[in-house]
């Protein structure tokens, strides 16, 4: 972080610079979790077939479960490892917005003249929220529980209550950081819509060819 505010002269151009190279760096895990999670919301309506199947065989649904885990190349847990790799530079930060002698008063831009405390006009925790808002609704879920579905949806909610008092330079750093995420889905959603196409495509050629 000092670093970058070498670079930059401005410790929030420093805070986005930081979580700029946190994204790129950690891309290839959140590449895999994004596209586990398509494979998850695909494979959703199978998963409900099998639960109705094996309701009353537990064992034989959990190695259904499984196997068609494996065959499709989808893991439940993958779109967690991004946000669990999250956690300690979050925590970082946090510790060092409130230790740091350099970053006591120091500003950003318009109204955020002090890093180390809350938006006193909430803009951010506000700006925060709504990207959350957004990032949960380009990510592709697969609820199977209606009340687990309800509490997602209100997390964007929750969190903006939490971060209003939170540093300001902390809630930059998830703003700018649920900007990535927002952009990153955008493509791999995108690239994933584009192979379906493709095995689509292929299927129906094939299929002519046969015929």
């Amino acid at each position: 972080l000092s670093w970058l505010h070498g670079i930059f002269g401005n410790w929030g151009w420093a805070i986005i610079g930081l979580t700029a190279l946190i994204r790129m760096i950690l891309y290839p895990l959140t590449y895999k979790g994004m596209m586990s999670m398509q494979k998850m919301k695909q494979l959703t309506p199978k998963l409900k077939e099998l639960k109705e199947k094996y309701k009353k065989d537990p064992q034989r649904l959990n190695a259904a479960t499984m196997d068609m885990y494996k065959k499709n190349g989808a893991n439940p847990l993958g779109g967690c490892l991004p946000m669990l790799m999250q956690i300690p530079v979050f925590y970082a930060i946090y510790r060092l917005l409130l230790n740091s002698v350099e970053l006591q008063g120091a500003p950003w831009m318009l109204w955020i003249n002090d890093l180390s405390r809350m938006d006193g006009y909430y803009v951010l925790p506000l700006l925060m929220g709504a990207s959350m808002f957004l990032q949960q609704h380009l990510t592709p879920t697969n609820f199977t529980d209606p009340m687990q579905e309800k509490i997602m949806k209100y997390l964007p909610v929750i969190f903006t209550f939490f971060f209003i008092t939170f540093p300001s330079g902390l809630v930059l750093y998830w703003f700018i950081n649920n900007l990535f995420s927002i952009a990153q889905q955008f493509v791999v959603n995108q690239q994933f819509k584009n192979m379906q196409d493709a095995q689509k495509a292929i299927a129906k050629n094939h299929g002519k060819k046969n015929d």
